[in-house]
């Protein structure tokens, strides 16, 4: 299956519109953090042809389908198998010391959620995997099998925000003792059978929230994203932008406290003037979160959680 079969890429105007005065300077270097199929990366390469692009992704199979996609742009495209919150280490590898643009497209790739086999997706049965990189970690079978029932609570109710986390993982608690869950249909009906049925009839499928919430702590998601995004921001040169698609609450919310600390001052209150030191890194180019068009949500229903935020740096640190 080709990568451009796989993939539409979310808000895809807007993350190029955003980034593309960044990307006007000469010999300028933008990373997608995110590789996936390499939709926007693709773009990127296409629209800026001066641009160098560095792309990452944890995730081989995702590494290999964007690599053939990408493979006419030669030498203007390094990717790279890491983590997003390696960029540092990635950058100083490369011998890159700043970059004009960043990029991340946060939450699940297209092919990971259509590939039956990763175990993502709750609408269709397959093994509990849900590892972005599949050489390395736990499973989500392995969480759900061996984790005590107070940690199963929390993940859920934290990174789920799942009311009914105490129903939901003491049916899974009862029922791993008869036999391991292996498979995502039998979680699914579990949970359809635990939930009281005034929370089946609204918000989708039930099992969502507890899937969102095995995937984010397989893969360590939110830690991850808490050091990738001023990581990111520290690798900025002055005029750099940085473009964050995010897909639940929480992760946009990662996004708009680090990008709101980096547009306000730090000084000790009470002092009459701020100085430079002290000065805002950032400036935010959107108010709030922006959300995708109707006509978006319509020709790609993937994009309808999205929140875009982006910032651009405008000072570099000043040492005390």
């Amino acid at each position: 299956m080709s990568s451009n079969a796989l993939h539409v890429p979310v808000m895809l105007q807007r993350c190029l519109d955003m980034l593309a005065p960044a990307l006007a300077q000469p010999g300028a270097v933008v990373v997608d953090c995110t590789l996936g199929l390499g939709g926007h990366s693709e773009a990127l390469l296409r629209d800026f042809p001066e641009v160098r692009l560095i792309a990452l992704d944890r995730d081989p199979a995702a590494l290999r389908l964007a690599g053939e996609r990408l493979a006419p742009y030669g030498d203007r495209a390094t990717l790279v198998h890491a983590v997003y919150d390696e960029l540092p280490e990635v950058l100083d590898r490369l011998g890159v010391p700043r970059v004009q643009g960043v990029l991340f497209d946060l939450g699940v790739s297209s092919m990971q959620l259509d590939e039956a086999e990763r175990g993502f997706a709750y609408a269709q049965d397959a093994p509990l995997d849900m590892r972005m990189d599949q050489t390395t970690g736990v499973s989500a079978a392995e969480v759900l099998n061996t984790y005590p029932p107070g940690e199963l609570v929390r993940i859920l109710r934290a990174y789920g925000e799942e009311k009914f986390a105490k129903k939901i993982v003491d049916a899974v608690v009862r029922e791993r003792a008869k036999e391991p869950f292996t498979t995502s249909a039998r979680l699914v009906e579990l949970i359809r059978e635990a939930l009281p049925q005034a929370a089946k009839r609204t918000g989708g499928n039930p099992a969502k929230r507890t899937f969102q919430a095995l995937r984010i702590e397989v893969n360590g998601e939110l830690a991850v994203l808490e050091r990738a995004i001023p990581a990111a921001v520290g690798t900025l040169a002055v005029g750099g932008r940085i473009a964050v698609l995010s897909y639940h609450s929480l992760e946009d919310r990662l996004v708009k406290q680090v990008f709101a600390a980096g547009a306000s001052h730090t000084a000790p209150p009470g002092l009459p003037i701020v100085p430079e030191r002290y000065q805002p890194r950032l400036k935010l180019l959107t108010r709030g979160a922006e959300l995708p068009t109707e006509e978006e949500i319509a020709e790609n229903r993937r994009a309808a959680p999205a929140r875009f935020r982006a910032a651009e740096r405008i000072r570099e640190e000043v040492a005390p």
